[in-house]
This record gives C-alpha cells, structure tokens and sequence, in this order.
C-alpha cells in the first residue's frame, strides 16, 4: 500500500513544477524559449505619427516599430491607451514594456523612465487661421493659445508667457486644441511641425496656416519609452540604430512626410 505521506509528496513536487512554468519573465527570443509578446502602448491621436484609420491603428510611429520590432526579433501588440495613462502605465511596467507616441527626450522625463536613442528630430509650430496677425512665438504674448496637456509644446508656451497663464488652454489632445482654435475658443495652437503640416495638408477647407520660428522653438528627439532598467532598451536601440542606417528608415520617413530624412543630427544623438 501507498503511504498517504508519500501521496502527498508526489502531488506537491508537481504543484512545484507547475507553478514554476507559470513564472512571467521579462520577454525574449532566445532559442528553445517561448516567446512573450511585447506590449506597446500608444495614444493614437497624433497624426501622422499615429491615428485611427478605419479602426486600425496607423502611422510614422507604427510603421517605424514594426521594422525596429522585426530587426530586434520581438514579437509585439499595439495598445491605444492614451497619453496620460501611457505615461503611468510605462512606469508602473505592468500593462505595457514600452511606449512610443511621439515622445519627446527630455532631461524631466529622464528621471522616471529610459528611453531609446532618437528616431525623430522635431520642432514646435504655431497652427493659426490664415488671417491671424501672429508671426512669431514672441506673438503670442496676450492672446490664447491651445496645447495639449502634458506635452512638451504645453512647456515651450509655458517658458514663453509663463507657467500659471491664465491664456494657456491645456487639451486632452492636438485634435481637441486644434477643433477649440476652429470654433475661435483658442487664438493659436502650438504643436509638433510634422502634426501642425499634416492637418494643414489634409484640411484646406479650414483656411489655417503654419508659423515656424527656429530662434523660439529648439529641436527635439522622439524616443521610445521604456520603465526604468528595462532589459529592452539595448536589443531595441540597437535595432533602430540598424534601421535607420538602413534604407528602410528613409522609405517609412518618405512615405509618411513626402521627403527624404535629414538624418545627422539623429546619428548624431546616438
């Protein structure tokens, strides 16, 4: 007969080995693992780096995460959560590894998170209607100007005319700012140039121009964003910095902006 200790030995040692194989690690591709599904989030609002488009999330970004995902062997899910909660949900770690929406590099940031070398140099730029008097950033002192909140382009207007200005009306995203200037609740938007081109160029109906002004606004570098200490971070960088060197980077960039990239400054950052 079987002793009942012994029984209870066996069923333990396999609740063990069960349990083991449950274990979530951080995801790989090594040979022999099953791999983990990286998961991204994103605000798909942001166009044309991401948007919907006929319920499907598309654009610069996306294309571009593809390729990196492809050359780094990362197998990877798209979630459009939001900006807001795509800054918590990084650096909590749980229900996203990593972000990419547009994401400006900066020292603040740094302190909570990691990023990846650039992939994007950009700049901010005033979004006005056609007979609006505003010429410069400098204008912009006295009147209302919309920007999305928590962006960097809410910081460079806030350097401009001052942090708790009554006259800066923060939106959920550069759509909202951008429907606000339309129906004349804002006198200006300041967003991202490619963003601010893009609406122009697809909406001509809405009579708006773009104001650049280079001495006001400094260039910025989108990054991906990652938890602080992600294992990630090297497999990825890596994988950009092949992709851009690539032509593949130049196709994506071509298709989306409808020119060739300047890529210096961003080899340049890595």
């Amino acid at each position: 007969m079987i002793k009942k200790g012994v029984i209870v030995a066996v069923f333990f040692s396999l609740f063990m080995a069960l349990a083991g194989c449950g274990k979530s690690a951080e995801p790989t591709s090594s040979a022999g693992d099953a791999k983990k599904k990286v998961i991204v989030g994103t605000d798909a609002s942001f166009a044309p780096f991401e948007y919907m488009d006929k319920g499907k999330i598309v654009g610069f970004d996306v294309d571009l995460l593809d390729a990196v995902m492809k050359e780094a062997g990362l197998d990877y899910d798209l979630k459009n959560i939001g900006w807001d909660p795509l800054f918590a949900a990084v650096q909590q770690g749980k229900e996203v590894n990593l972000a990419i929406s547009g994401i400006t590099i900066n020292d603040d940031r740094k302190q909570t998170y990691d990023f990846s070398v650039p992939y994007f140099e950009s700049t901010h730029m005033i979004l006005v209607k056609e007979d609006s008097p505003i010429k410069n950033a400098l204008d912009l002192k006295g009147k209302v100007v919309g920007v999305q909140n928590g962006t960097t382009g809410q910081a460079a207007v806030e350097k401009l005319l001052g942090k708790e200005n009554k006259n800066i009306k923060k939106f959920e995203n550069t759509v909202v700012a951008i429907m606000d200037l339309l129906n004349g609740g804002v006198e200006a938007v300041v967003t991202d140039n490619a963003v601010a081109n893009e609406y122009v160029k697809n909406n001509p109906d809405k009579k708006l121009k773009t104001i650049e002004d280079p001495t006001n606004f400094e260039s910025e570098f989108y990054g991906l964003m990652f938890p602080k200490g992600s294992e990630l971070k090297p497999k990825i960088d890596e994988a950009i910095k092949k992709v851009i060197d690539s032509s593949k980077y130049a196709e994506i960039y071509k298709k989306w902006f409808g020119h060739e990239p300047n890529i210096d400054n961003l080899t340049k950052q890595q």
